[in-house]
């Protein structure tokens, strides 16, 4: 197994569509190699595969060892950008050292750990039994894990591929809550003589809502709360949007405001506003945009007293970090993240969309509470969905240390060995099989869950030469 035949795998797989919850050809894709190569492949009725490679002859009592990955992604792209993720490939370059996607997302996140299983199934390299798992949608609930049932795999030792910091060894994750808040409006009809303003805020960095929360990035729909929240008064609000993936930093955001006039005094707020806002991250966010322009269409109003409580709560609402780790430094401990607003004028409803995520016990539902109890006072009606648990450290963990040791030997340095305040799959899958042994490493990926998303080369090479080399030492320990 080699890095040039993970790559050109994942090159295939860049082409076929696997929008979380529409996984159905990557299944296919899954299930046609395992017949090509003359494979076992089980799939359940979730949409998860495993693929088994048998025990090479003289390694059947080497206990089992599972890979996994996810076999959805997150379907990102630039405002403008035409891009059919049902349809059309990702269209990618390499530059730099990097393969990167400079308009949407890449899906190398983990599409990279799909093409590190499948070199290694059809390599000739013996080894003992090998169970590559698949699974759906976790991006957007971590349906897929949840869905496992005990027996369909076997092994009891178990590399997640699904990290991005090549040279750092995870042992741990967040646990993670999603919450939502529905408000319904009686929408009010403008009064004659008014004219109509867009706000739009754009170009955003983004990010992940784990990975990226505490790197300060811009949160386009906070920053247009916090806009309108100074202007109340001066505008009716006739519709908001903003955000898009529950699991990733809002990158651009809108509203339509109706005014007296020609609204020549917002138009001139919302001037500064930008040129305040665009010192606040001048180091983050060198693209950050803002444009104001007049429109027309058939609008109606939320009343005002029902959207001065909607500004308020987003400019309230919790989000970035909330608490550090008091064990491990430099560990985000608890976050939330306001992800999206969706708005359908015709029908008078809205929802904020917001992800909370906690390595501490209790510390997700706390925060949930602190959303719930914001979006309750401006009158959202709230539920909680897709909780999921963290993956607590085990030090003494056998592949940790058999993964450490041949980090050492094939690089003379000692990787780093943390948790990680994004989800994996991990703590779910030890709710079913609670003696699973695991750890979880990647190559270093920069930008996931946003356009621009990106692949370092050189560590994809290191990446798949531990792979390579764990899988050999768990077998040579037995």
């Amino acid at each position: 197994m080699d890095s040039n035949r993970v790559l050109e795998i994942f090159k295939e797989i860049t082409r076929v569509p696997r929008e979380s919850g529409h996984e159905e050809l990557i299944i296919a894709y899954l299930q046609n190699f395992a017949v090509a190569h003359s494979l076992e492949c089980r799939t359940d009725e979730a949409g998860n595969v495993v693929i088994v490679k048998p025990a090479s002859p003289g390694k059947e009592k080497v206990p089992v060892l599972v890979l996994q990955s996810h076999s959805d992604m997150v379907c990102e792209k630039k405002s403008g950008v035409e891009h059919d993720f049902a349809r059309d490939p990702i269209r990618y370059e390499i530059r730099d050292g990097w393969m990167i996607a400079p308009d949407t997302t890449l899906g190398a996140d983990c599409g990279i750990g799909i093409a590190a299983e499948l070199a290694l199934l059809e390599s000739d390299q013996p080894t003992g039994r090998i169970e590559c798992l698949f699974t759906v949608s976790e991006e957007t609930g971590l349906d897929g894990a949840k869905s496992l049932k005990p027996g369909f795999i076997t092994g009891r030792t178990l590399l997640n591929l699904d990290s991005e910091d090549e040279g750092e060894l995870f042992v741990g994750c967040a646990g993670g809550i999603d919450t939502t808040a529905s408000f319904r409006y009686d929408m009010v009809e403008l009064p004659e003589s008014v004219g109509l303003l867009s706000f739009r805020i754009h170009g955003g960095v983004g990010g992940h809502s784990g990975d990226d929360i505490n790197k300060g990035r811009a949160n386009a729909v906070r920053i247009l709360a916090r806009f309108l929240y100074r202007e109340l008064g001066s505008y009716a609000l006739c519709h908001i949007e903003g955000g898009n993936k529950r699991n990733a930093i809002a990158r651009e955001a809108s509203c339509v405001v109706a005014v007296r006039g020609t609204g020549d005094g917002l138009k001139e707020e919302f001037e500064r506003f930008s040129v305040e806002i665009k010192e606040e991250f001048a180091e983050r966010e060198p693209e950050l945009a803002f444009e104001c322009v007049e429109v027309s269409g058939e609008y109606r109003m939320i009343p005002d007293f029902e959207a001065q409580r909607l500004v308020s709560a987003l400019v309230a609402a919790p989000h970035g970090v909330l608490a550090m780790s008091q064990d491990i430094p430099g560990l985000v401990e608890t976050s939330s993240n306001l992800a999206a607003v969706r708005m359908d004028d015709v029908a008078g409803t809205l929802q904020v969309i917001t992800n909370q995520r906690s390595s501490a016990a209790g510390g997700c539902r706390a925060a949930a509470e602190k959303m719930r109890a914001c979006m309750e006072l401006a009158g959202g009606e709230v539920s909680h969905e897709n909780e999921y648990p963290g993956w607590q450290p085990n030090l003494h963990s056998r592949i940790l240390e058999i993964s450490r040791k041949a980090y050492k030997d094939l690089f003379g340095a000692e990787p780093v060995v943390r948790a990680i305040h994004a989800g994996l799959e991990c703590g779910l899958f030890l709710d079913i099989y609670p003696d699973l042994d695991m750890i979880s490493f990647g190559p270093t990926l920069r930008g996931v869950h946003a356009p621009g998303e990106r692949l370092d080369l050189a560590s994809l090479d290191k990446f798949v030469k531990l792979l390579d080399r764990v899988v050999s030492d768990f077998e040579q320990v037995w």
